[in-house]
C-alpha cells in the first residue's frame, strides 16, 4: 500500500527556476512554457507513473500518454495566476485526475447496471483493485467533498494525488500545516464513509 504522507520527492533544486517561470508564463511569455516542460516533466512522469500504480493492470494509457494530455490541457487553459511550483503540480495532478476519469467513464459506459465495488480506504487512501470503477467512485465521492468543504476536497487532491508534503500542501493553500493536517484526516475518514456506503 502506498502512503503519500512521506513520499513527496519534489527536487527542491530548481524550484526557484519553475516558480520564475510560471510567473513568465502568466504573463504572457509563451517562451517560458517551453522552457518549463523540461525541467518539469521528471516530476510529472512520477505525479502520471503514481496515478497508473493504482490503476488496473492492462491500462491502456501509459504515464506519457498521460503527461502529455495534461499537458495539452494545461497549454489551452486560460486565465490561470501560476504562484509556485506546488499549485503547478497540483494543477496537473488534477488535470490527470480528471483524464483518467474520462477515460474510466468511456471504459464502464458498457457495463451499467452491475453493482459498485468496494473500494478500501486506509490511511493514505490507497485505491485498488477494479480501478475504473474505484477512481468513478472516488471521483463522485471527491466532487461531493467540495460542495461541502472545498479545502478538504483540495487537500486530497493536493496530498494523495499530487503526493505533496503536509507543508507544501499548506504553502499551496496559504493555511497552516496543523489545519490541513487536520482536514487530511477528516477528509479521509469522510471518503472511507461515502464509499463505502454506495
Amino acid at each position: 500500500m502506498e502512503d503519500f504522507s512521506d513520499n513527496s520527492s519534489y527536487s527542491k533544486k530548481p524550484a526557484g527556476e519553475v516558480t520564475e517561470l510560471l510567473v513568465k508564463w502568466s504573463e504572457g511569455d509563451a517562451d517560458a512554457l517551453e522552457k518549463l516542460l523540461p525541467i518539469v516533466y521528471t516530476e510529472l512522469r512520477r505525479i502520471a507513473d503514481g496515478y497508473l500504480r493504482r490503476e488496473r493492470s492492462g491500462h491502456t494509457l501509459q504515464a506519457t500518454a498521460l503527461v502529455h494530455e495534461a499537458y495539452m490541457r494545461l497549454v489551452k487553459a486560460q486565465g490561470l495566476e501560476w504562484q509556485n511550483r506546488e499549485q503547478f503540480f497540483g494543477i496537473c495532478a488534477n488535470l490527470m485526475r480528471r483524464i483518467l476519469v474520462d477515460h474510466a467513464r468511456t471504459a464502464t459506459a458498457a457495463k451499467r447496471g452491475g453493482t459498485a465495488p468496494n473500494l478500501p480506504l486506509d490511511e493514505s487512501l490507497t485505491i485498488s483493485g477494479e480501478s475504473d470503477a474505484n477512481l468513478l467512485l472516488l471521483d463522485e465521492a471527491l466532487n461531493k467533498l467540495s460542495e461541502i468543504d472545498a479545502q478538504a476536497a483540495r487537500i486530497v487532491e493536493l496530498r494523495y494525488f499530487a503526493g505533496l508534503t503536509i507543508e507544501e500542501s499548506a504553502e499551496v493553500l496559504k493555511t497552516s500545516p496543523m489545519t490541513v493536517k487536520r482536514e487530511w484526516a477528516t477528509a479521509r475518514a469522510w471518503l472511507h464513509r461515502e464509499i463505502a456506503g454506495n
